[in-house]
């Protein structure tokens, strides 16, 4: 099972982060910190799996890719395979860059709703869903449509000079 999925830049900021366990905010916190300590102490020709049994507990690993500014990381248990969740990751980042033509670490920031929309179109609950990114690009654009129809649909908010005087 995947039990967190995060997208932090290299100075330790979280810009994406998921818990599919339910942790507290502090916990989460704290999480993010030794997670970001034990990828930056790391030598870049390094495996890119990492035991995790000091954040998350026994049998537990992270596995995480660095491209460019952004450490994407998969905290996952013993059930899963840590190069499906290479893979995966692999996938979630072709996604974004799919989405927002050559994704940065500002694309993420700005975007956030639309990166968890995307995310949560590859896993959801702590298990994948889907791996084929063209899908999950189907899957992403039908949501933001229906987002958007649904804001052509609200009612229409007007000032109150508007509004004519009845007498």
């Amino acid at each position: 099972m995947i039990l967190a999925a995060l997208v932090m830049n290299t100075q330790g900021k979280p810009r994406i982060t998921k818990f599919y366990q339910n942790e507290g905010v502090e916990k989460q916190q704290e999480i993010v910190r030794a997670i970001y300590s034990v990828l930056s102490s790391r030598a870049e020709g390094l495996c890119n799996f990492v035991e995790a049994d000091d954040i998350f507990g026994p049998d537990t690993k992270l596995v995480y890719k660095h491209f460019a500014t952004l450490y994407f990381v998969f905290v996952i248990d013993s059930a899963e395979s840590e190069l499906g969740i290479l893979d995966l990751i692999q996938v979630f980042v072709e996604t974004l860059d799919r989405c927002f033509k050559n994704v940065c670490e500002l694309d993420i920031v700005f975007n956030f709703n639309k990166v968890h929309t995307i995310l949560d179109e590859i896993v959801m609950g702590g298990q994948v869903v889907e791996t084929n990114s063209s899908e999950v690009m189907k899957a992403v654009q039908d949501v933001w449509k229906l987002e958007r129809v649904g804001d052509l649909n609200a009612p229409n908010v007007r000032g109150i000079g508007h509004y004519k005087n009845r007498s």
